[in-house]
């Protein structure tokens, strides 16, 4: 029989018998690693167990306990929900099930509007067919059959999916009585699900176009083991817990409206750490040696043509007519910034030139897809565009990286970086994006910076490095980025006057380090479960009088500590001394200051401390000095739970 040489991934290589499949190659390698098995990954594609990989392929198997892994048991647990659905529901049609970040979702067309008890029903089922460990088999056909199959059965969503692909093939899924349309990888068979769970009902309309009809989504997840869905299954219990738009109705901070969806509307309290946020921003970029900029919020199409906005992102911009000439409201703040640099002539000498910008932009988001501070229509960017020599660029994107740290760090958060490359809607040639790309590999690797590669997701005029934080409760939300741009200054003819006397070309870096700063308060809310540190606390203090004989020293002592700089207020009510106490510990006010004789006759308060509870009497001198340099020095992260 005809042999077929495969690779393995410490470099050695093995002979199989043609026809050898991916799970019978794990099999010869050790009857554990078969055991582990979930899929391969054959020439850097993952495929099922079953795939036969021809002569002189690499081949890697993926094991249950890998990352890797995790997206064939969810595209998995998707087909499982989708059978149980198709059983316990008459005429469904199916729409799309994949697997996401942190699980999957399947999205169906029924006359039945899905309820919680709903979720129940479908989990047994859903255990049901695991239990009878169906074989997972996947059938390629052509897709004149393919249609003629989905036409048979009314499925009329996936009908639409097959006219739209490319290729005169395509493959299907099947377990048991159940068949569906789909790439796959998938486990080999339905006994392999171990642990999973269903937890919500949305609506989303079909392809995400509102024009469309809306479906009914179910969301779950799935793991490997049952201990790491326990896990998974508390850090959303403690999610919900630190909503950002309940604790920003609790505490105050902004509020959304019908009358503006995607617009949020900031109130006192989240303005104070709004304020915060931004002269915390600009004392750092001035100390990194930027300049701040202040650029319109909508510019003529020229210009937005010019820049490729108008050609590559048109569909997430909203315009306007002036003087019967088409206008934009800016999706993005570096064209703007562009005619600052272009305003005057520029040396070498002059360069690095370091402009930010804390620049309003808007983008036009799907209705479906809005969510709280996270996802809205307008938003501010904590913007920087860096022109420079070629011989510069290493340093600044280093002193980039070395900035977005220093942040990171300061609100205690760890992250994790990627490298972004060029994506299929890309403008400039590929000499000019490897050449950015290889400028941003070597800022990391300089840096001693470890990352991972994400193809294809940089942005359509260059490459970018992103940056990963992670939140106190392990979830993590991309920031700051750092996108490397030789196609802009091009583009718009920017120069800059050489040591020789010639006009000469500057490379450009576009950067954040917020990202947004309504989705960076967002996160910090969630962060810090409300409890902002004291620097960023709207009220810092709270002085609560024990009885009426002590509101004249109450209100002497808020005086002092506001002279100080420091932001409290007085709890006079009419109310006991224990539910004025509640009241600030549920407001998340970091120090409570009870006074009563012996703090009147002392010149003392009683301090409480959100975070340490009773601290005893101190005089109010100390007090102002411990406030004031928690203040001064922005101390205070949370603990990672």
């Amino acid at each position: 029989m005809e042999q077929v040489r495969i690779t393995l991934p410490d470099g050695s290589v093995k002979e199989y018998n043609q026809g050898i499949s991916v799970g019978e190659i794990a099999l010869d390698i050790s009857p554990r690693l078969r055991k582990a098995a979930v899929a391969g990954i054959v020439d850097g594609e993952m495929v099922d167990l079953s795939y036969q990989p021809r002569d002189g392929a690499s081949v890697k198997i993926v094991t249950e306990d890998t990352e890797e892994a995790l997206s064939v048991i969810r595209h998995s647990a998707a087909h499982v929900m989708a059978q149980a659905v198709s059983r316990l529901f008459g005429g469904v049609k199916l729409a799309i099930g994949p697997a996401i970040d942190d699980g999957f979702y399947y999205d169906f067309d029924l006359e039945h509007r899905f309820t919680p008890e709903d979720l129940e029903a479908i989990e047994k089922e859903m255990q049901r067919i695991v239990e009878q460990n169906l074989p997972i088999t996947r059938a390629e056909v052509s897709k004149s059959a393919a249609l003629e199959k989905v036409r048979s059965a009314g499925q009329i969503y996936k009908e639409e999916l097959i006219s739209d692909l490319e290729g005169d093939h395509v493959s299907f899924y099947s377990q048991g009585e159940f068949e569906d349309l789909c790439r796959g990888p998938h486990l080999e068979s339905t006994g392999r699900l171990k642990a999973f769970k269903l937890l919500s009902i949305a609506g989303a309309y079909w392809r995400g176009d509102e024009r469309n009809k809306m479906l009914q989504r179910i969301y779950g997840t799935a793991f490997a083991k049952r201990s790491d869905l326990e896990v998974h299954l508390a850090r959303l219990e403690e999610a919900k817990k630190r909503d950002h738009r309940k604790l920003g109705k609790d505490l105050d901070l902004f509020s959304l409206h019908e009358e503006g969806p995607g617009f949020p509307f900031f109130h006192p309290n989240g303005v104070i750490v709004w304020n915060e946020l931004v002269n915390y921003w600009r004392e750092k970029h001035a100390a990194a040696g930027y300049v701040e900029i202040k650029t319109p919020i909508v510019l003529n199409r020229s210009l937005w043509e010019n820049s490729g906005h108008w050609e590559k992102y048109r569909e997430n911009m909203y315009f306007t007519q002036i003087d019967e000439q088409d206008f934009a409201v800016k999706p993005m703040n570096c064209p703007g910034g562009i005619l600052v640099y272009q305003s005057s002539l520029h040396s070498y000498r002059d360069l690095p030139i370091r402009c930010a910008e804390l620049g309003l932009v808007h983008r036009h988001e799907k209705s479906g897809t809005l969510h709280g501070l996270f996802r809205v229509r307008a938003f501010t960017q904590d913007d920087a565009h860096i022109y420079m020599r070629r011989d510069q660029v290493q340093d600044e994107i280093i002193g980039v990286i070395d900035l977005v740290d220093s942040f990171y760090r300061a609100f205690g958060f760890p992250y994790r970086v990627e490298l972004s490359t060029k994506p299929e809607n890309a403008i400039g040639s590929d000499d000019i994006w490897d050449l950015a790309t290889d400028a941003l590999r070597g800022a990391l690797e300089a840096r001693g910076l470890d990352y991972r590669v994400n193809e294809g997701d940089g942005a359509f005029y260059g490459p970018k490095i992103d940056f990963h934080l992670e939140d106190c409760i392990g979830r993590t939300w991309q920031c700051g980025t750092i996108q490397l741009d030789f196609v802009m200054p091009e583009r718009f003819d920017l120069t800059y006057v050489g040591e020789d006397g010639r006009k000469h070309r500057p490379v450009m870096i576009h950067r954040t380090v917020f990202g947004s700063l309504e989705r960076f308060i967002g996160i910090l809310i969630e962060h810090y479960a409300g409890a902002f540190p004291v620097w960023l606390s709207p009220v810092q203090a709270v002085v609560i009088p024990v009885t009426d004989m002590h509101h004249a020293y109450a209100h002497s002592v808020a005086r002092e500590l506001a002279e100080a700089g420091v932001r409290c207020r007085v709890d006079d009510r009419n109310e006991k001394l224990g539910y004025r106490i509640r009241d600030a510990q549920l407001l998340k006010v970091p120090y409570m200051l009870v006074v009563g004789d012996n703090e009147s006759s002392s010149r003392s308060v009683s301090v409480r401390s959100r975070e340490h509870g009773d601290r005893g009497s101190v005089p109010v001198e100390s007090f102002v000095k411990t406030i004031t340099d928690e203040i001064r020095t922005r101390s205070g992260v949370p603990q990672k739970r």
